[in-house]
């Protein structure tokens, strides 16, 4: 089956098919959905080589996961592949997926496969305040479609989970179950989603009408012994907190720890809500309470924002955020002890 074949059967010209199976926006999606559901029924498949040097494009979608990320192997990665994966196929385009080991070298592999041609764009997960990939990707003009938000908009899309909704939401529910005294432990500074998570917090206090107090606020927390570090910071206080809100799961798993060390029972002595949703969480006692992502549905969405902005659409017209769902598994329960008697309470643990 050649184009030409494709497009007599079709009664379309060869340019107009040509033009549709590409993704030119001057094709209406009538006659693109006509054309590519024409080309699968008859079993049309453009030569790729041929089509690069026709159109400038490989149809290749670019990913490079840093290997030495605290949440690099995280099980549900595997799902945010697949969701870019369904995504990229159906549309008849490829997903190439590249390692690195550090920062430096994810932008040196980046840099390589845009010499190479092996991708037209590029998705970036886990957006940092100051992104080196952002820099050059923007200094070679190539697309790319971010799964966060940046705080240097120009030339940007993406698509983002709002993850400070979720820490004002977790602090709402706190109060509501009668806590006053509510921790925030943050994600790691460099990340631009520990600004946004910070934000929610403060947003959670202002609608609870919670005075902040900068002794509750700790941060740099992606690990659990990260969380195990902060949590016991926290209760070393004079008034410490009776709920603790994490803007990373596996650092809320420390919080478990040491309670198990100071006899104390999570969602009765010391409730704690958290962001992620990793599977680790359900075989906590109690089970963490956790504000979910779909990974694999970001994944899909991610992939069709890429394509429509490697065939031209504008990157400012390509921004969409989802909220994240709450999952209460019963690690926030209304507080036992106020803030004084738990502080009491630990000093005779400690002594």
């Amino acid at each position: 089956m050649t184009i030409t074949q494709l497009s007599e059967a079709l009664g379309l010209s060869k340019s107009t098919v040509s033009r549709a199976l590409n993704g030119y926006p001057d094709i209406s999606e009538s006659t693109r959905l006509r054309v590519r559901r024409g080309a699968e029924t008859m079993g049309y498949r453009p030569l790729s080589h041929a089509q690069a040097i026709r159109t400038g494009r490989v149809r290749a979608l670019g990913l490079v996961v840093q290997i030495d990320d605290h949440d690099s192997q995280r099980p549900f990665l595997a799902d945010f592949l697949a969701g870019i994966s369904v995504t990229a196929s159906a549309e008849g385009w490829t997903l190439t997926v590249a390692t690195a080991d550090s920062e430096a070298r994810t932008v040196r592999t980046m840099a390589q496969l845009v010499e190479d041609r092996k991708a037209d764009g590029f998705i970036l997960p886990r957006t940092l305040s100051d992104d080196a990939r952002v820099t050059l990707l923007r200094t070679h003009d190539v697309p790319f479609v971010m799964f966060g938000r940046t705080a240097e908009p120009e030339a940007a899309a993406w698509f983002d989970i709002l993850g400070e909704d979720a820490m004002r939401d977790a602090v709402v529910h706190l109060a509501r179950l009668g806590h006053r005294r509510i921790a925030f432990v943050n994600g790691g500074a460099r990340y631009n989603y520990s600004r946004l998570r910070l934000a929610g917090y403060r947003a959670g206090l202002a609608v609870a009408g919670l005075e902040e107090d900068p002794a509750l606020i700790r941060g740099d927390a992606l690990r659990t012994e990260d969380g195990a570090r902060e949590t016991r910071a926290l209760l070393a206080l004079d008034a410490p907190p009776t709920a603790v809100v994490f803007a990373v799961d596996h650092a809320a798993l420390g919080l478990y720890r040491v309670c198990a060390d100071l006899g104390l029972a999570v969602g009765r002595d010391l409730s704690v809500i958290s962001y992620d949703g990793v599977p680790d969480g359900a075989y906590a006692d109690p089970p963490l309470s956790s504000f979910k992502v779909d990974t694999r549905a970001a994944g899909q969405r991610l992939a069709e924002m890429l394509i429509a902005r490697i065939r031209g659409a504008a990157p400012e017209e390509l921004r969409e955020t989802a909220p994240a769902i709450f999952d209460d598994r019963g690690s926030a329960g209304p507080p036992r002890l106020e803030p004084e008697a738990l502080a009491r309470r630990l000093r005779q643990e400690t002594t």
